[in-house]
């Protein structure tokens, strides 16, 4: 004789697992109302979605940055699903900030870690699986970062599209409105490092290479193109290199300089920035 499933189980298993109504119902029906029994069906059955999902892309999702109350560590996760449907889901943007305190309360060292802590009772990694199965999209973590220093902003881009963690050198009166600002500048012109002395070797021979095809393209002679390639790395350390840029909201200034206005000194001690799918 077959177990009556009545409603508020169902919506009890819903609640529980944030599977669908349907989905609550079979597993009900399947466990012959165990309800423990009910909620590993549907976990086997997130794992066997997840199986068959594992070749497909996942480059929607959301990027969330958060720094402590004392503004000393901050965090940047990314959250992937398949489609931008859902990456606009209050539901997924609410789990992706669950991850994103998890990581933020227990700073783990790297992403295999973060996985391996708990999320509302569940280890990450099987939260990810539970999820693929509830959603029906391959959700997986795929970027972490963290930042500590004396002070710490932290920036959400576009729509949860690209977050940024800004390190500054101290914490005082409006550090937190210049680390916005910079966290902004961050955002929107990408620098490859601090200063030039944080541009790796294999950066700077690229561009001097680069420089010096074009400089023999103009027809310059041998002698000049050393002398003139210097002069384009030093260009390129002012476009790419943040304290180096030009301050998009007061082009008197660069970075560092615009800092050093803020408090004398302040500088940029780390700086990470995610984009989705980049």
């Amino acid at each position: 004789m077959s177990v009556q499933i009545s409603a508020s189980d169902v919506n009890k298993l819903r609640q529980q697992t944030g599977a669908g109504m349907m989905d609550c119902k079979k597993a009900l029906v399947e466990a012959n109302g165990d309800f423990e029994a009910a909620v590993d069906y549907l976990r086997k059955k997130g794992a066997k979605v997840a199986a068959s999902r594992q070749d497909r892309d996942s480059n929607e999702g959301v990027v969330i940055a958060k720094a402590t109350a004392d503004g000393k560590i901050g965090v940047v996760v990314e959250v992937n699903c398949e489609t931008d449907f859902v990456a606009k889901n209050a539901d997924f943007v609410a789990f992706a900030e669950k991850i994103a305190a998890v990581a933020l309360e227990n700073t783990p060292a790297s992403l295999e870690e973060l996985k391996a802590l708990t999320v509302d009772g569940k280890v990450i990694s099987e939260a990810l699986i539970e999820q693929t199965g509830v959603i029906g999209e391959k959700i997986d973590v795929s970027k972490y970062e963290t930042v500590a220093a004396d002070k710490v902003v932290a920036y959400i881009h576009g729509n949860y599209r690209l977050g940024v963690l800004v390190g500054l050198s101290a914490d005082a009166e409006g550090v937190e409105d210049a680390g916005r600002d910079v966290a902004m500048q961050i955002a929107a012109m990408n620098p490859v490092a601090i200063d030039k002395d944080g541009v790796d070797s294999k950066t700077i021979e690229r561009e001097l290479e680069i420089a010096k095809e074009q400089i023999r393209a103009e027809g310059k002679p041998e002698e000049m193109v050393e002398k003139i390639a210097a002069g384009k790395l030093n260009k390129f350390y002012k476009e790419s290199t943040l304290l180096n840029q030009e301050f998009v909201k007061d082009s008197s200034k660069n970075i560092a300089q615009f800092l050093d206005s803020v408090a004398k000194g302040l500088t940029v001690t780390a700086f990470k920035r995610v984009q989705l799918g980049a």
